[in-house]
């Protein structure tokens, strides 16, 4: 593992703990893919810090198990602002 491939685990770690950000969020900000995201904090991080790990697993734990609530709240969002699009041109 390269210097770069033990920091960027810790640092996506470290960001979606003080954040509560989702792994969505953390590809943003850090421009990789989710994909990246998920290998860096299920395979790589829990070699290098076992405690963050543990804190980033509950984090991701709780994204999934509110992850319909916002799926619902963004549907909602949708077609309220249909409705309003819809309003303004008629």
């Amino acid at each position: 593992m390269s210097l770069t491939d033990k920091r960027r685990p810790i640092m996506l770690g470290e960001y979606m703990v003080s954040h509560g950000a989702t792994v969505r969020a953390a590809a943003k900000q850090f421009r990789i893919s989710k994909s990246t995201v998920h290998k860096d904090i299920r395979c790589k991080l829990p070699e290098l810090d076992g405690e963050l790990y543990e804190k980033v697993a509950e984090l991701l734990e709780l994204n999934k198990q509110e992850r319909h609530i916002r799926g619902g709240l963004a549907t909602k969002r949708r077609y309220e602002l249909e409705k309003m699009h819809k309003k303004t041109n008629v």
